[in-house]
């Protein structure tokens, strides 16, 4: 068996939206595999979602970036509360 290492070149915003968004926090120490299986999850939703209504892919990554910021704000504000 041979490993490609760029079968996923070009999926590292998705990754990250999926985990931020399954409550990974972009701090570290947060996080479980459930969460990021939900957040995984939702992402494929929100990406058939946007195929099915024809939107084209530069939209579909600004609909990916905009879900990461508000995540990340999201996380902020938590963390905040939190201290």
């Amino acid at each position: 068996t041979v490993g490609d290492p760029t079968v996923a070149v070009g999926l590292e915003l998705d990754v990250i939206a999926a985990v931020v968004i399954g409550g990974g926090s972009l701090s570290g120490g947060e996080g479980s595999i459930l969460g990021t299986l939900v957040g995984a999850w939702i992402m494929t939703v929100i990406a058939s979602g946007c195929t099915q209504m024809g939107l084209e892919n530069y939209w579909q990554e600004i609909i990916t970036g905009a879900i990461i910021v508000v995540a990340v704000a999201l996380d902020r504000l938590r963390h905040r509360r939190s201290l």
